[in-house]
């Protein structure tokens, strides 16, 4: 089992990479990037980018990988990878850190891998807008995502499909461009992801007709049971879920006390930060508003928090379900809104490359992202 050192030592390096990036972001962007000089003509391979947690890869990421690369043959396969402080959109720690989850992922096929936005650390929307931000940049042609099929959800596959923006309301979903309701309900979580990126992509003004390419779950696979197997040191009992090479190196990782992390965080500042940080401070940070400050400060005057399961008690429910583990996340991490805000506006200034297949594909995606007739990226580095 991963010590909490392990998990503190991630943390801080996280911290310094993030603001490091931040402060490169803020001196680089405005900058002007002048097309005439410095771009060459596109003649690279079309690039699938493919935003998936691979927390852990399973059957499930491998089939969706598999659809797409054979409907583009000869396409550049870029898997784009959460990154900084290792939590995802739920606000819930990965399996495994992300340069041992790019590692899988060029195992099964993928040609490069990207790290993504810090998900746990913002809302829906904002990763949302992050990651289409980065198919932007990385001048993408073509986007799988894998989706549970069900009645009257083909109808906005094909909206989106015409390039159509597709917006979630409250109990219904709307088509941006002709503002008819298409469908009347809520969507389940992976089919919602689809819905948020096309109304991102549509906000950002990139033209995602045809560049969808949409691949229907497959069954018997769960991301859950496979962690709690992980978690009970029980991975033969799930391996039939799992491609050969995520198993070998999922039990490599265990084996060095390198795996699982999802069960971790870092407590201690987590409780120092609900306990200590005054009003003003816990007010400035994502997510918190002055309700939830009041709320923690009002526990915590009563008797102080000694454990996480107390501070989630204090923790009203806000419109996502994921709500408090993302709190958590943001008194784990310490970012304030402001800087999420500007972040946000100048992301990706930096593409941070985790691994790749060889050096001919990675001078080819160099120059697939460079040629880009609008520059996107101050940046490319290989983390």
């Amino acid at each position: 089992m991963p010590s909490i050192d392990f998990i503190k030592d991630i943390q801080r390096e996280d911290r310094k990479t993030f603001f490091n990036d931040f402060e490169k972001s803020q001196k680089s962007s405005d900058l002007k990037w002048d097309n005439e000089s410095k771009v060459s003509e596109d003649k690279s391979r079309p690039l699938i980018a493919d935003f998936t947690e691979y927390s852990p890869l399973h059957n499930g990421h491998f089939h969706c990988m598999k659809t797409a690369k054979a409907k583009v043959p000869y396409g550049l396969f870029v898997a784009v990878v959460p990154g900084l402080f290792e939590r995802s959109g739920r606000g819930l720690p990965y399996i495994l850190h992300r340069r041992t989850r790019a590692e899988i992922a060029i195992a099964v096929g993928a040609d490069i891998v990207v790290e993504g936005p810090p998900m746990g650390i913002m809302g829906s929307g904002q990763y949302s807008l992050c990651l289409t931000k980065m198919f932007q940049a990385l001048n993408t042609d073509f986007i799988p995502r894998g989706y549970r099929p069900f009645d009257g959800y083909e109808k906005i596959l094909e909206r989106i499909s015409l390039g159509h923006g597709v917006a979630p309301k409250p109990y219904r979903i709307v088509d941006m461009d002709t503002k008819e309701v298409i469908y009347n309900g809520k969507l389940e979580e992976d089919n919602y992801v689809i819905v948020s990126f096309s109304k991102s992509l549509k906000k950002i003004g990139f033209d995602f007709k045809d560049k969808f390419i949409f691949v229907p779950r497959i069954e018997g696979v769960s991301g859950t049971l496979i962690r709690k197997a992980c978690s009970q040191n029980n991975l033969e009992s799930v391996k039939s879920m799992l491609p050969s090479e995520t198993a070998r190196i999922l039990e490599r990782e265990i084996n060095e006390d390198r795996a699982p992390l999802h069960d971790l965080r870092d407590e201690e500042t987590i409780i120092d930060s609900a306990n200590n940080l005054s009003y003003d401070e816990l007010l400035k940070l994502n997510f918190f508003n002055e309700k939830l400050a009041n709320e923690l400060i009002s526990k915590r005057d009563e008797k102080p928090f000694e454990s996480l399961s107390e501070i989630e008690e204090s923790i009203f429910y806000g419109f996502s379900s994921h709500f408090k583990n993302r709190v958590l996340s943001i008194l784990e991490t310490r970012v304030n809104a402001d800087v999420i805000s500007e972040y946000i506006n100048n992301y990706p200034s930096t593409v941070r490359v985790l691994n790749y297949k060889n050096e001919d594909v990675l001078d080819e995606f160099k120059e697939k992202v460079l040629c880009n007739e609008k520059r996107f990226v101050n940046d490319i580095v290989i983390s």
